[in-house]
């Protein structure tokens, strides 16, 4: 049957084309955006582990994390919880970079853990009016010591190069946390307190501790928490949902139409097929069957696009260095499983009309 099936696509190409490539543009719509929103996942992963910490301490009821905004009178609080050994208050600074938009300026203390964790393969730690820049930032923008760096409109002299190993931390800026909120104008404000647990202390049991006595925020644990709580998350998640249920409308509908048409077109041929023995059901998965061909075909092409199609959106947005599209077995199953289900959305009308046809009538035509 394998064989016949294939018969038949080739005897449209035309058609098996267009609408292969329809199904390809809604299954690599989804793949790009299931892509986007696991690489958003994994940029949250390392908000919330930011100088490897084991906790992340946010705004509750703000649209994305980076837009938190906490009091430092919470750190002591925090120092003084049993199952924390330091709290490290930081200062996030979005688009603040004159050359490199993407890139995060940090605002933390020089001597919390977040920063003493930075080796610097240049100069040292910034103090006072001073930045320090991350390896790949200094490589793009071809920084060196003694630079000067613009961060929201403000010179800056840069007097150390760093590494963490974390990209968006590379990519990065440190600064002195009042200089930072001076610079925002977020006075006595920080966007999360970078928490270290005691040696087997429990992140769970830390979490709870923590949400009673700051009943006012979020405490991240893993970058599912984090991502959930974000808006852009969110949004693509939900986009996703949306583009697959259209795909599977519109695409039903055009694999329904493609073969519609090829079994007006082929009555005849298909009535012999039953005067040969075929039964109706077996006629039936036949059409099915070349549904689900001209859809899986679609299917690949929409993979590829998919995979191709993330990464040139990221670029075309210039927010590589905050998020990379992320492709995983899951989410390329699902466009394929996506593609699938078009291909039997779309035989069963066609099959169904089959087994109703008259045979006499479908010979009539033969």
């Amino acid at each position: 049957m394998l064989g016949l099936i294939l018969t038949n696509l080739r005897r449209r190409v035309g058609r098996t084309v267009l609408t292969s490539f329809g199904v390809g543009v809604g299954v690599a719509t989804i793949v790009a955006l299931l892509s986007l929103s696991a690489g958003l996942t994994k940029t949250a992963a390392g908000l919330i582990h930011l100088g490897g910490s084991d906790l992340g301490v946010f705004q509750a009821g703000v649209a994305d994390p980076t837009a938190s905004l906490l009091p430092l009178s919470i750190v002591p609080k925090l120092d003084n919880d049993r199952y924390i050994v330091a709290a490290t208050p930081m200062l996030l600074i979005i688009n603040g970079v004159t050359g490199s938009p993407a890139s995060f300026v940090f605002g933390a203390e020089p001597n919390g853990f977040v920063a003493r964790r930075l080796i610097y393969t240049v100069g040292g730690a910034a103090s006072g009016h001073q930045v320090a820049a991350g390896s790949a930032l200094a490589s793009s923008l071809h920084l060196t010591r003694g630079s000067e760096l613009t961060i929201n409109g403000h010179r800056f002299p840069v007097v150390g190069i760093y590494h963490s190993g974390v990209p968006y931390e590379d990519d990065g800026v440190f600064m002195p946390l009042g200089v930072a909120q001076n610079l925002s104008g977020d006075q006595g404000e920080a966007t999360t307190v970078a928490v270290q647990l005691g040696p087997g202390v429990s992140k769970s049991i830390a979490q709870r501790s923590i949400q009673q006595q700051l009943p006012h925020t979020n405490v991240f644990i893993d970058p599912g928490e984090a991502a959930r709580a974000g808006a852009n998350t969110l949004l693509i998640q939900n986009a996703t949902l949306v583009f697959i249920v259209i795909a599977l409308i519109v695409g039903g509908i055009s694999v329904t139409n493609t073969m519609a048409m090829a079994v007006l077109e082929r009555q005849g041929e298909l009535a012999l097929l039953g005067a040969m023995g075929w039964s109706a059901s077996r006629v039936a998965i036949l059409i099915v069957g070349e549904g689900v061909a001209v859809s899986l075909i679609g299917a690949g092409l929409g993979l590829l696009l998919g995979v191709i199609g993330s990464q040139l959106l990221v670029d075309a947005l210039g927010v590589g260095e905050f998020v990379s599209p992320t492709i995983t077995a899951w989410g390329l199953g699902r466009g394929l499983l996506v593609g699938i289900s078009i291909g039997v959305l779309g035989g069963i009308y066609p099959a169904w009309r089959v087994t109703r046809m008259p045979p006499l009538k479908g010979l009539a035509r033969a």
